[in-house]
């Protein structure tokens, strides 16, 4: 398991939140269909860092958000986030 961006919590939000962008828009929206996301992070105090970057990318639509702090996350992995989207059908 290749780790993203070791030791920095921030690149780690951006490398998710790109991933996540790119999967919504592979299936035809946007993250402005992003109704509620989750993060969880390995360490509270990095919630500013990780923050930013997470309204970096929801600049337009402001989803429901959790934020955790949990004992461990997989590997050296700092930060985790899912997020659930609502896309319209055709």
């Amino acid at each position: 398991m290749r780790v993203v961006c070791p030791g920095d919590p921030r690149g780690q939000a951006v490398y998710i939140l790109d991933k996540i962008t790119a999967s919504i828009a592979a299936l035809g929206g946007s993250l402005d269909d992003v109704v509620r996301t989750r993060i969880y992070l390995a360490n509270a105090d990095d919630w500013e860092a990780v923050g930013r970057a997470h309204g970096r990318h929801f600049a337009q639509a402001r989803p429901a958000n959790t934020l955790l702090e949990v004992s461990r996350l997989v590997g050296d992995y700092l930060v985790e986030i899912d997020a659930e989207a609502e896309l319209a059908r055709d």
